[in-house]
């Protein structure tokens, strides 16, 4: 089985390639979508992503725990598509409040990952995962910033170890990193 990390920048094609190779594999697929809609705007980002799939594909609407849930509703799927790492970072993060110890973070985002990769080992399906690359602009102002900033760029780290293949997607023109 065949794992890919696409990572980029906001807007760089990472999210359109990803759906591309799903269908590509022709098998059927599992839609990880990492994404809570916390205000209108982000709903319609949501329901626009949502009707940009495949009718075929089975959605699973998850923000913790991804690789547990992978396993239990994986069903006859070949391909898992997770869209994305940044969002579910994101949502390990909240959990810790407005001012979170960093240490704590650092482990449960850890933790996090871990399951992911252990599911990835563990699944007979290829898996496509889409993360953003966040820290080549400036340094963010403040402490909490900085701390999301490392601790995506740390997880990003921890798959791109795992996976068989890393793509930087820019312009929609996915570059190869590893392979």
């Amino acid at each position: 089985m065949t794992s890919i990390l696409l990572t980029g920048g906001a807007r760089s094609g990472k999210s359109r390639r990803a759906q591309e190779l799903g269908k590509q594999s022709g098998g059927g697929v599992l839609f990880v979508a990492t994404a809570e809609a916390g205000d209108d705007e982000m709903a319609r980002r949501i329901k626009t992503h949502r009707a940009s799939r495949p009718k075929d594909w089975k959605t699973l609407e998850v923000t913790r725990h991804v690789g547990k849930s992978i396993r239990q509703n994986l069903g006859g799927a070949k391909t898992v598509i997770i869209d994305d790492i940044t969002l579910l970072v994101n949502n390990v993060f909240e959990q810790f409040g407005a001012d979170p110890d960093a240490d704590t973070v650092e482990k449960a985002v850890a933790a996090e990952i871990k399951e992911l990769c252990d599911c990835i080992a563990a699944t007979d399906a290829d898996f496509i995962i889409v993360t953003n690359e966040v820290g080549l602009g400036i340094i963010p102002g403040d402490r909490v910033s900085r701390l999301y900033r490392d601790l995506l760029g740390k997880a990003n780290q921890m798959l791109a170890e795992r996976v068989d293949e890393v793509y930087f997607m820019i312009s929609g023109i996915p570059l190869t990193v590893k392979k």
